[in-house]
């Protein structure tokens, strides 16, 4: 990657006014396999691509359960999300004690946020280089956010980062309004089918993707291999279905004019014929 002289350390602004260790973490978080968030009025779905460094090794895990109410699943330096992943663990275990009750999910998000961004401001500190998509449910409802190397943190309707994570965002771009009434199965192959669409070359099994569910009536559950399979099988049977459902329009032919519509046309061309040439008009 270019270096120049204003990226030896994370407090050095370049005079544009960028911080470009913070940009190295962010492009960190864009390498990282692409993981896909999606909410509804009761549930929140998490789903994930697991990367093998060789055919030798196994697949990384992506999806952490913090708490009964809540998880994460990261995209980047998985030893960086394993960190704030105890992190988080620890506040959700001193809250509960304080407090008898779960931690509200807005609450850690933010505590996790301020954390990154402590990290921005140190010349003897790195940020952290790992993005999180963050479920969870309490009090009000579910919901999804999403946490940036920068501390930044946005909470989303539907969200998908890392590698090639555009074209599983066109997916739910498409498909958002329809997430607020669908049930947990429908999320399931909705968040599927976006992380298929991030998928260069292979295809979609229960050995390199993970699911994750929270509801309010249902603890963080992950979903992996088997328990898996079912929904990797229904969405390759949908498949061919869709594509005939989009190839239709384009492969019909074009309706016919209605009787009404030739005849006013010739009525038009006689008209034409009657009035004599058209006068030239200016450029």
């Amino acid at each position: 990657m270019f270096r120049n002289q204003y990226d030896t350390d994370v407090t050095t602004w370049s005079p544009q006014g960028r911080l470009f260790q913070v940009e190295y973490a962010m492009e960190a978080v864009k390498q990282g396999s692409c993981t896909v968030g999606l909410k509804s009025d009761t549930h929140v779905v998490l789903a994930t691509l697991k990367r093998s460094q060789s055919e030798l090794s196994s697949f990384q895990r992506k999806v952490f359960k913090i708490d009964d109410h809540l998880g994460i699943a990261i995209a980047g330096l998985t030893g960086d999300g394993r960190s704030l992943c105890k992190y988080m663990r620890n506040e959700c275990i001193n809250h509960r004690y304080v407090y008898e009750s779960s931690m509200p999910v807005g609450r850690l998000v933010r505590l996790v946020a301020d954390k990154a961004q402590v990290c921005t401001q140190r010349s003897w500190k790195r940020p952290y280089g790992v993005g999180l998509l963050v479920a969870g449910v309490d009090s009000q409802g579910p919901h999804l956010y999403s946490t940036c190397p920068s501390g930044n943190y946005y909470e989303y309707k539907a969200m998908a980062i890392g590698s090639r994570s555009q074209a599983a965002k066109t997916y739910l771009e498409k498909h958002f309004e329809t997430f607020p009434g669908a049930n947990l199965d429908e999320l399931v192959q909705h968040s599927l089918r976006a992380l298929q669409a991030s998928l260069s070359e292979g295809e979609l099994t229960d050995a390199n993707c993970s699911v994750a569910v929270v509801g309010k009536d249902l603890s963080f559950t992950v979903l992996e291999d088997q328990a898996v399979e079912p929904y990797i099988t229904a969405l390759k049977e949908d498949e061919p279905m869709q594509a005939e459902a989009e190839a239709a329009p384009e492969g019909g032919e074009a309706p016919e004019a209605p009787p009404a519509a030739e005849a006013a046309a010739a009525e038009g061309d006689e008209r034409r014929e009657d009035e004599g040439p058209a006068p030239m008009e200016a450029d």
